[in-house]
C-alpha cells in the first residue's frame, strides 16, 4: 500500500470536469485506489463518490493506492491532480 498527500491547486477545486478526467485515468489501474479528506474515505473510481468530498482549492487530500500496480498508479494519478 502507497499513500501520498496532496493540495488540490486548481482555482476552481476538483469540480467535475477535473475528476471526471481523474476517474477516467484511475480506472485504468487495478488497484484499490482511494482518496481521504477531512475523515471521509470515498473510492477515487467513483466520480459520484469523489464530488461527495467537496474538494476546494488548498484541500489536502490522502491519495491511497494498494495493488499489483500501486507504484505506478500512484505516481501517474498524482501528476494528473496537479497538472488539473
Amino acid at each position: 500500500m502507497l499513500q501520498k498527500e496532496i493540495i488540490i491547486h486548481n482555482n476552481h477545486g476538483f469540480h467535475t470536469r477535473p475528476a471526471a478526467l481523474f476517474v477516467k485515468e484511475a480506472k485504468n489501474f487495478i488497484s484499490d485506489i482511494t482518496i481521504t479528506s477531512k475523515g471521509k474515505t470515498v473510492n477515487a473510481k467513483s466520480l459520484f463518490k469523489i464530488q461527495t468530498l467537496g474538494l476546494t482549492k488548498g484541500t489536502s487530500i490522502l491519495l491511497t493506492v494498494s495493488g499489483i500496480d500501486e507504484k505506478n498508479a500512484i505516481e501517474h494519478l498524482t501528476k494528473i491532480i496537479q497538472k488539473l
